[in-house]
């Protein structure tokens, strides 16, 4: 049986219902941001310190704590980033005179590509979840065809209302981070997964059964969880015969993108359908797509092919 986690801190716990409501936090950032901070409070415990106590030095050895045990540096500074909120949000309601945050330097972070399925693989993948047919082979198409389709976030794609597809939409209204809606047209292969999986839907609900997700489940939440979608997505991987570890609903969100850039799609059309507040995030596509054009260039140029040869001989 799994203990409870240890209670936050009162001033944690203030910290967490203020993202809450001044900043539209969802319940995936608040539980996030909850466990980080558990994280650094049980650290800073067995050094008999708290929040509202700690200096600088105790959150030096909290960081470096965990670069010992492997944590990446892109972890360390999202944890960073926690810490450093949590105090100015200290200072701010003078809950503290100082912000020891203030004197961290963050950790040097390389710029890491995405990874990015092949359209090839990307067929591959839905045809072995319709390969597999019944509920659930059309359940997993269903969401590989939107999810790949439109770039959904994976909290976005598993809670989708049925009413939201009930009239065979050209697009899907989406309520993403901060409880912002957008646009996100829906592909024809889309909507013709949709149309077959509300048949099968309907079935497998049964006789009286009703549920206001177009994705239900018998869980707590009603319907299908991302953690469940996961799992499944890295069965349909094996089925295509593509390693699991390269293939998670944010690959597949990746892969909506890589490919719309190369076909020709603007970067600020991209952005407004990711979802994104800022395009910066969006560019980082476009690094993949020049990645992909070197290595064309590398690998086919005839120029580079001469260079390998006298470089052989």
């Amino acid at each position: 049986m799994r203990s409870k986690p240890p209670p936050l801190s009162r001033e944690a716990q203030a910290f967490i219902e203020m993202l809450t409501a001044e900043r539209g936090a969802s319940r995936n950032t608040e539980t996030a941001y909850a466990n980080d901070l558990r994280s650094l409070e049980t650290f800073l415990a067995r050094r008999k310190q708290k929040p509202l106590t700690a200096d600088a030095d105790a959150l030096r050895a909290y960081l470096k704590s965990l670069d010992y045990v492997g944590m990446t540096p892109r972890t360390v500074a999202r944890r960073l980033s926690v810490i450093r909120q949590l105090f100015r949000f200290l200072l701010a309601e003078q809950l503290r005179e100082d912000d020891p945050a203030s004197a961290l330097d963050s950790p040097r972070l390389g710029r890491p590509l995405p990874k990015v399925l092949s359209r090839d693989e990307v067929d591959r993948l839905i045809e072995a979840a319709r390969t597999k047919g019944g509920v659930d082979g059309g359940r997993m198409a269903t969401l590989l065809e939107i999810l790949y389709g439109t770039g959904l976030r994976v909290s976005e794609l598993v809670t989708l209302p049925l009413v939201a597809v009930e009239r065979d939409p050209m697009m899907l209204i989406v309520r993403g981070k901060g409880d912002k809606e957008r646009l996100v047209p829906l592909s024809d292969p889309a909507r013709k997964a949709i149309a077959s999986w509300l048949h099968v839907r309907a079935a497998a609900l049964g006789e009286g059964g009703s549920s206001r997700f177009l994705f239900p489940s018998r869980g707590r939440t009603g319907h299908l969880t991302r953690q469940r979608f996961a799992q499944l997505l890295k069965d349909a991987a094996l089925a295509a015969g593509i390693d699991p570890a390269r293939v998670s609903p944010h690959v597949l969100r990746h892969a909506f993108a890589s490919h719309l850039l190369e076909g020709g799609a603007d970067l600020r059309s991209v952005q407004l359908m990711l979802g994104h507040a800022d395009i910066a995030t969006t560019q980082i596509y476009t690094h993949v797509l020049d990645e992909k054009l070197r290595s064309l260039v590398q690998d086919k140029h005839p120029l580079a092919r001469r260079r390998r040869r006298t470089a052989a001989g």
